[in-house]
């Protein structure tokens, strides 16, 4: 495929992921996977989480961070440009335009109603997008806690209403991860004698 074919490809896939996808980063997590991983044969579900983990963990939008990735990994410099701009395009156009007659746009019943409805399919579509990922994640001792963990700190925060940035979960999760892999490096007795 020749480079421009590849960018143009690449804008026209994320600007229909940026167009149609409502609720955000983590409500794309699904259809990324479906278009980049099966559609497109971009990228492996394994390198799907990876995405995610690295989108997650470094400053910005997860669906920027995502689109940009995943154009850097196809078509280099240009097609991280050309992802990028494809993802966020439509967003821009859209918020652009609702901001004009922002306030005259939520006082119509039907546009209220169709809110709730969004809301309820985001809800939906990112706890799709959990489990998708959770299926697809190592099943081993340290995944496992490192879940449970997170999980009990999250539901923990909520009840409590306790105000804590998911930047220090990421955190802490990376510092359990180091601590174990720690604990896994040191010498067993029976190596010491």
């Amino acid at each position: 495929m020749k480079k421009s074919k590849t960018y143009l490809t690449l804008f026209w896939t994320f600007f229909k992921l940026g167009l149609f996808t409502f609720g955000g980063g983590y409500a794309m997590i699904p259809l990324i996977q479906a278009e980049i991983g099966e559609r497109k044969k971009w990228m492996r579900t394994e390198e799907i989480l990876d995405i995610v983990i690295i989108a997650e963990s470094t400053p910005g939008p997860i669906a920027v961070n995502a689109a940009t990735y995943v154009g850097y990994k196809v078509g280099g410099f240009f097609g991280a440009l050309f992802a990028t701009l494809g993802l966020v395009l439509p967003s821009l156009g859209i918020i652009f335009g609702i901001s004009l007659f922002f306030d005259e746009f939520l006082q119509f019943s039907i546009v209220q109603s169709a809110f709730k409805g969004i809301e309820v399919a985001v809800a939906i579509l990112i706890l799709n997008a959990g489990l998708k990922l959770l299926k697809i994640l190592k099943k081993d001792l340290y995944s496992i806690i490192t879940l449970v963990l997170i999980f009990v700190l999250m539901i923990a925060m909520d009840v409590f209403a306790f105000d804590f940035s998911s930047i220090y979960l990421i955190l802490i999760g990376a510092g359990f991860g180091l601590f174990l892999e720690a604990l896994r490096k040191q010498p067993k007795k029976e190596e010491k004698q």
